[in-house]
């Protein structure tokens, strides 16, 4: 009887073909993202440039328009602070009477009037000694516990970090073997390699992966990937994969960068500059008038406590606080009401 023929386990054409386009799918796609992000990053870092570029032209015009007010209004928080100094330091008063100075000094930190300063107080001994021994083991538990997280944490992030700055060191050498003003030999082709190795070299030390591959995108003509044979495909799929992975890191990172930017208190003063000027108003002429404003009211607390401090005035009087606090201890205590009870309150003093 002859044997039935045993069934090829070998790869058709036909498989091995819809193999090879599902790899050219895969490149391709992985391109396309490279591609984006490559966009994205410099989309960002040129928002992030623009940004930080605002924040020192504000900074210099405010310098400019605002600070020498500013240096007065400085000043002027100074004597008050060593007025009220002067006052519990060198007179003699009784234990109830510095409490309520003192009450009077905190309510003008408190309520911003003033600048905040720590106060000196005396404290019990006993009762230091009492707590002290407690605090201290805890605060070393407390402070062992953290040091370990962020020294295991510090360790992940040097590792990353590591592996990161290896595979842009790669990227740096392999373009630096490229593009080596020593690779030619006409003078013109090494101008031109200078000037790229310049490049190349600020971007290894920025660190800058993306401007790293933008040049080997401008000055090298691509391949075409529907000319890759399985193993290229598959050799550039990991190649592509393993850069968008750090080009995601980068643009996370430059996005992390513009949020923080934003948010540091000069950020915030750059976006209230950007809304001021939609609306067709002057900032600096604005953040002057403010300025003024703050000074009028810090003299009057400058020489409300020098009154005080010159006899001119009872410590009952003193005890009132200066109009300008009473002011905004109602302006307060309004605005609570109306968000407690969501209606306009007005205050009345009898």
């Amino acid at each position: 009887m002859p044997r039935k023929k045993q069934p090829s386990h070998t790869s058709t054409p036909s498989s091995i073909t819809l193999a090879l386009s599902e790899q050219r799918l895969r490149a391709d796609a992985l391109d396309k993202e490279h591609q984006w992000l490559l966009k994205q990053i410099k989309k960002k870092r040129t928002e992030l440039h623009n940004f930080v570029e605002q924040m020192r032209s504000v900074a210099t015009q405010i310098f400019h328009h605002i600070e020498p007010e500013f240096q007065k209004v400085t000043e002027i928080d100074r004597e008050i602070h060593a007025l009220f100094n002067e006052i519990l330091n060198t007179r003699k008063l009784g234990q109830k009477t510095k409490q309520d100075i003192l009450a009077v000094y905190r309510s003008l930190q408190f309520s911003g009037l003033i600048s905040a300063k720590p106060i000196e107080e005396e404290t019990d001994p006993e009762l230091d000694q009492l707590f002290e021994p407690d605090e201290q083991e805890n605060d070393f538990s407390q402070n062992s516990t953290s040091s370990d997280r962020q020294s295991h944490t510090h360790l992940e992030q040097e590792t990353t970090r590591t592996e990161e700055s290896r595979k842009i060191r790669q990227t740096f050498l392999r373009l630096a073997e490229i593009f080596h003003p020593d690779k030619v030999t006409d003078s013109e082709s090494q101008m031109r390699h200078t000037e790229i190795m310049k490049e190349l070299n600020r971007a290894y030390q920025e660190n800058d992966l993306a401007k790293l591959l933008e040049i080997e995108k401008q000055h090298l003509t691509g391949e075409d990937i529907d000319s890759f044979s399985e193993d290229d495909l598959t050799r550039q799929c990991h190649i592509l994969e393993q850069q968008n992975s750090l080009l995601k890191k980068q643009y996370e990172n430059l996005k992390q960068e513009l949020r923080l930017a934003k948010n540091t208190p000069e950020g915030a003063l750059v976006s209230d500059y950007r809304q001021a000027t939609k609306l067709g108003i002057d900032p600096l002429q604005q953040m002057l008038a403010q300025t003024e404003k703050e000074m009028k009211i810090m003299v009057e607390i400058r020489n409300f406590v020098k009154d005080f401090r010159d006899k001119k005035m009872t410590v009952k009087e003193f005890i009132k606080g200066p109009d300008c606090l009473t002011e905004m201890s109602q302006t307060m205590r309004a605005k609570l009401l109306e968000e407690i009870f969501g209606i306009p309150v007005t205050i009345i003093d009898f």
